[in-house]
């Protein structure tokens, strides 16, 4: 393996085929925390036949992930910058195989939701890290762009290809291995990161006090108001339990915005959000995820529960996803080129809205107007997610752009998770709390039917909301490719 040796010692790769060894590591670290975010949830209605679970529960196994991992995904990169990006990487991954292989003992819902939160966090100390550690490898910037391009494709195909993946799994294996498998992964890829990735130099790491009281605050105030959600539905909107996690919400909010107005080393400076741009960007960031998470969450219930198919047939079912958000690549790029960001970004913001409309439509019309459906969601979100993400960080200090990077990667864990707690407590409350094992019968069919289309044609209206009003604040620039 060829090196080349640059200032202090820190070790540089001169090809992408030099730095194999580093960069399959990064990746599969990336892959594998993106993977997870969706390889459960195609088996969501095998665990909850196998634990007994219903729709509230299982939206927190899935919701439970996405909620720790972003809301403490600044709180790792500022921990990095301390600690050292590699040496936080490892633990990350040692972390997150080490849990994983936990799995084998869970024989509740409660306890597979807290499983998934420690995970989320153990996924949380790798995300950040990973992007960031592949611009280290290289001093040619044109290599840095094509190792971050190949970066972002294997995260992007990790997180659409989960559901395939699992539910072709599912057809020969026990549930609990779709996780267990992480382990012998994040074993291989600390390997490689400890082998080729260049150690953090102390002059590289700053000495300003970690954030703790933030990363606490910017947790509660997300879980509580997911779980006010659910809450709700459990408990009755005025019960003492909903009433107290949406004011704990609320105070909770308040608490981390006046916080960090007041910290000398805040987790999240909200001077950043006085641009247009980075405000913007971030909120049709989470327009987007809701969008994302509240579909997958429920065409997975909807294709294994009312449809009866089997989890590699619902794993299949979501190829026009997997197949769009390759190819429409070039298009989302197109769109920026010939028309700037802010229309870029309010045409993708209409795809996800009409498709979010064609779905309430489709729901009882058969599988083609979903596949349709989903090819037209699939367009909006890579360009919403494309432009989003390049808009953000160009409006960034040049360096401030880590910061950038992990507040465009938060937003849309925020958006994930509350896309699913929006979908999971809709179903619940318009259908059933628990959804029965076995073949359904009509009657519940057609309830199931009738949630769908209310619950996406809510979702049509906030997502085209928040999307499209991110959007108009972004500025015409024409730029497509991330600045480094």
């Amino acid at each position: 393996m060829t090196v080349t040796t640059g200032p202090a010692s820190t070790r540089t790769y001169p090809s992408l085929r030099a730095a194999w060894i580093p960069l399959a590591a990064l990746c599969l670290a990336f892959f594998v925390e993106m993977v997870d975010n969706t390889l459960l949830s195609i088996a969501l209605p095998t665990i909850g036949r196998d634990l007994g679970s219903g729709t509230t529960a299982l939206q927190w196994v899935t919701g439970a992930y996405s909620l720790t991992f972003g809301g403490l995904l600044l709180t790792a990169g500022s921990l990095a910058d301390r600690l050292g990006r590699r040496r936080v990487l490892l633990v990350g991954l040692a972390a997150f195989g080490l849990l994983s292989l936990c799995v084998v003992a869970v024989d509740s819902a409660g306890q597979l939701i807290a499983l998934r939160a420690g995970l989320g966090i153990a996924a949380a100390a790798m995300a950040p890290i990973t992007n960031s550690l592949v611009f280290r490898l290289f001093d040619d910037q044109s290599l840095r762009m094509r190792a971050m391009t190949l970066m972002i494709v294997v995260g992007m195909s990790g997180f659409v290809l989960g559901p395939l993946l699992g539910g072709t799994a599912l057809a020969h294996v026990r549930w609990e291995w779709l996780l267990v498998i992480n382990a012998p992964i994040a074993l291989v890829a600390a390997i490689g990161v400890r082998l080729g990735v260049a150690a953090d130099r102390p002059e590289d790491l700053t000495g300003d006090r970690l954030d703790l009281p933030g990363a606490v605050l910017s947790v509660l105030t997300i879980g509580l108001a997911c779980y006010s959600l659910t809450s709700g539905v459990e408990h009755g909107w005025l019960s003492a339990a909903t009433v107290a996690s949406i004011l704990g919400a609320v105070a909770a909010g308040v608490a981390f915005v006046w916080h960090e107005r007041r910290s000398a080393a805040p987790m999240l400076d909200l001077a950043i959000f006085s641009s247009g741009t980075v405000r913007g960007a971030a909120i049709a960031q989470i327009g987007t995820s809701i969008a994302m998470a509240g579909v997958m969450f429920g065409l997975i219930l909807h294709f294994q529960y009312a449809y009866g198919w089997s989890p590699v047939r619902a794993g299949l079912a979501n190829l026009p996803i997997i197949v769009t958000m390759i190819v429409a690549t070039p298009l989302s790029e197109w769109l920026g080129k010939r028309f700037g960001h802010r229309v870029a970004c309010l045409v993708g913001a209409a795809c996800l809205a009409a498709a979010l409309a064609g779905l309430a439509w489709g729901v009882d019309h058969g599988y083609a107007p979903i596949a349709v459906s989903m090819v037209v969601m699939t367009i909006g979100l890579r360009t919403v997610m494309t432009i989003c993400a390049i808009a953000l960080v160009d409006a960034m200090p040049a360096n401030r752009t880590s910061i950038g990077t992990a507040l465009n990667d938060t937003a849309q864990e925020v958006g994930t998770s509350v896309g699913t707690a929006v979908v999971g407590t809709l179903i619940a409350a318009l259908v059933t709390t628990r959804l029965p094992a076995g073949v359904w019968s009509g009657d519940l069919v057609r309830s199931f039917f009738h949630g769908e289309r209310i619950t996406y044609a809510v979702l049509a209206v906030v997502v085209g909301l928040i999307a499209a009003g991110g959007a108009l604040t972004l500025t015409d620039s024409h730029s497509v490719e991330e600045p480094t």
